[in-house]
């Protein structure tokens, strides 16, 4: 069994076909230990192959979303390092990275719900997700240089994706502080407000109201696409658009849009 009951670390409740994801150490203010890596991974997983949910709200228990790495939690065995930079078999990622880099291996949209602090290790978990809703006054940081050290936890593709490399690089290099307002402007966020969780939830409803073959496979194409070479974005718009054509879902999409709207949606197909 993994260090510190990485199921009590993480809270998952599911509610309406939504998945409720809550880092779940308050006192510490969800600073990733290693019952944190484990149980976030683990639930990520799980999450990816549930294809009844049609999103997952990612937030954090008590005074903030994530204050980063545990530094002294996680040094108190000299192994964890090692345990979280082994990169076992085949795989693209570790453990470290996987906390962040698995939710875009999950089909269903991901929000990340952000307030108080989103320090290192929290900000590249929030970067993981799809989208990012935050309250103006949450604090975030790429935290890493303060220490020496590099973001090593899937930054360098989820960062990419959302803003220029020297702005990525002043960042990173000077561990400034910014608020969620700056983070709006540098598009690290989705959406401020002052409350985050509801503006979360009324997109969620939005979405629900789309095909989930429609959402997964939109977030595999832009996941994929978006910094691919022309011919590989092509072929995946191509080889994705015959795996919704015509199936269930596109068909009820269709109903629901002329005369049976409120006809459900089945369970996501596997992409």
């Amino acid at each position: 069994m993994p260090e510190n009951k990485p199921a009590d670390r993480v809270l998952l409740e599911i509610r309406d076909q939504v998945a409720y994801v809550t880092l779940n150490r308050p006192d510490k203010y969800n600073g990733l230990d290693m019952g944190l890596f484990h149980g976030l991974t683990a639930t990520a997983k799980t999450l990816a192959k549930n294809r009844d949910i049609r999103a997952v709200i990612l937030q954090g228990a008590g005074p903030a979303f994530c204050s980063g790495l545990d530094v002294k939690g996680v040094s108190a065995n000299p192994l964890n390092f090692a345990r979280l930079l082994f990169k076992p078999g085949r795989r693209i990622s570790n453990l470290a990275q996987d906390v962040g880099y698995l939710w875009r291996k999950v089909p269903a949209p991901v929000i990340a719900v952000t307030h108080g602090v989103c320090f290192g290790g929290g900000l590249q978990i929030a970067l993981g997700a799809d989208f990012r809703y935050s309250t103006p006054d949450c604090q975030f940081c790429i935290m890493e240089a303060k220490w020496g050290l590099i973001p090593d936890m899937s930054l360098t593709v989820t960062l990419a994706e959302l803003m220029p490399i020297d702005k990525a690089k002043a960042l990173t290099m000077t561990a400034r502080k910014f608020d969620g307002n700056e983070a709006l402007a540098l598009g690290v966020v989705t959406q401020v407000s002052e409350d985050p969780l509801a503006a979360a939830e009324a997109f969620v409803q939005e979405l629900k109201q789309k095909s989930p073959d429609s959402t997964a496979a939109t977030k595999l194409l832009f996941n994929q696409a978006w910094q691919a070479d022309d011919k590989t974005a092509l072929g995946l718009e191509s080889s994705l658009q015959k795996k919704v054509l015509g199936r269930a879902n596109q068909r009820i999409a269709l109903a629901r849009n002329g005369s049976e709207p409120d006809k459900p949606f089945l369970p996501r197909r596997g992409f």
